[in-house]
């Protein structure tokens, strides 16, 4: 990594992502609040973000394309949050994404019907707020900050070149 200050933001990205999906199963399994199925698809991006930034420090090479990588990552989070988020407050319905479940093609009659009574968690539903805030729109916020904090990195690796 030829510059320093671009190693400590990806850090600090790489950092706040562990700690996002860490809260994230914490909330989920300790604290018992289940996730609506858009909430679990808004943990991809931090996984994802976690395997490209390692690759940037363990490779240290590509690190602009992985940069470009990340970027389009986080407005992927980012748009899923922002329609998350509007669901939230009631600016769109619920889509199929909200209610699918995970049927398999090998599932007897039993599993179906267990499966049907099991409450589906709706994507318009905050169960759990940080200082009166869902993790949604937090979410938002973080995706949108990171996005960009990497558009300033990959505009250093250009000048850099």
């Amino acid at each position: 990594m030829s510059d320093l200050k671009n190693e400590f933001y990806l850090k600090i990205i790489l950092i706040i992502s562990f700690t996002a999906l860490i809260f994230a199963y914490f909330v989920e399994h300790i604290l018992g609040h289940q996730p609506c199925n858009l909430c679990v698809i808004e943990r991809i991006p931090y996984w994802i973000s976690i395997i490209l930034i390692f690759t940037i420090f363990i490779v240290n090479k590509n690190q602009k394309f992985l940069t470009m990588l990340l970027i389009l990552t986080f407005i992927f989070s980012f748009s899923i949050s922002i329609y998350h988020y509007g669901i939230e407050q009631g600016f769109f319905e619920e889509s199929t994404v909200c209610n699918a479940r995970n049927f398999t093609e090998n599932i007897t009659k039993e599993d179906l019907l267990k499966e049907l009574s099991k409450k589906t968690i709706s994507c318009k539903d905050v169960t759990f707020r940080i200082f009166g805030f869902s993790l949604t729109s937090i979410n938002v916020v973080l995706s949108l900050i990171f996005i960009i904090t990497l558009i300033k990195i990959l505009i250093k690796y250009e000048k850099n070149k």
